[in-house]
């Protein structure tokens, strides 16, 4: 699809809606996407948006955006997850809940929906679910990419980030044309700290901890289907639409 979906309601809680119909409106996917950083989630979605005609409802989207817009503009989740960030502090799971609900019309979305970054916990699960279930909005499935560890640290471990503008580089998959010189701004690129191997292992072994839970909830709702994200990313994509494709009969 060549259009793409105003989502200004969803960064920002207004009233726009959505101006692009999908390709069947009685095949309209709603799916929560889960998967460690490394995976790749963010290009799935892009990816799946693309096939499925759905909206890309990052929780991650609103928050950078919510950086950016003045105190008035700010919904009074948004407020109080930006004062939160500002200090350091962790955005409480009731917070990040209230920022869905405030958007929950973007959920009813005709289009359907690729829900990103939320859920992360149980806790958050469990009031999504009540969330959706009062809006009668059933989801399709769970998407949960998974990948080998040392695949993980050789994808997060060549990334480059510009000091200036922030673009996102890779040695190996998106190389800059001149070694460690931002492409866009020329500013120098370095590694961040939480992409160094040992930092990425703890990571990685932190969010185990914490998914793992999350995972058996919809599994145990019938609503988990697992792809192994090793392939290119057109190739995940093909494995992601032929599981959905064996699992839902509409």
């Amino acid at each position: 699809m060549s259009e793409k979906h105003d989502r200004t309601a969803w960064l920002k809680g207004g009233e726009a809606t959505c101006l692009v119909q999908p390709p069947d409106p009685d095949r309209a996917y709603r799916l929560i996407l889960l998967g460690a950083p490394g995976v790749g989630k963010g290009t799935q979605a892009e990816l799946l948006c693309q096939r499925l005609g759905a909206c890309h409802l990052s929780t991650g989207d609103v928050f950078r955006a919510a950086k950016c817009l003045p105190d008035g503009e700010r919904s009074p989740a948004l407020q109080t997850a930006v004062q939160c960030m500002t200090q350091g502090k962790l955005v409480s799971d009731a917070t990040v809940l209230d920022m869905v609900r405030e958007r929950k019309k973007c959920l009813r979305c005709h289009t359907g929906f690729l829900l990103d970054g939320f859920p992360r916990t149980v806790v958050q699960a469990e009031a999504l679910e009540i969330l959706l279930q009062q809006e009668q909005i059933p989801v399709t499935a769970v998407i949960n990419y998974e990948l080998a560890l040392d695949k993980i640290v050789s994808r997060l471990g060549g990334r480059r980030t510009c000091t200036k503008c922030k673009a996102v580089f890779h040695l190996t998959d998106r190389p800059p044309k001149k070694n460690d010189v931002c492409d866009h701004c020329q500013a120098p690129l370095f590694q961040r700290e939480d992409d160094r191997p040992d930092s990425i292992r703890v990571r990685m072994k932190a969010y185990a901890e914490s998914t793992t839970p999350l995972i058996d909830f919809y599994r145990e709702r019938g609503l988990l289907i697992t792809i192994a994200a090793a392939g290119t990313p057109e190739e995940t994509c093909w494995h992601t639409l032929a599981a959905l494709e064996l699992r839902v009969h509409w």
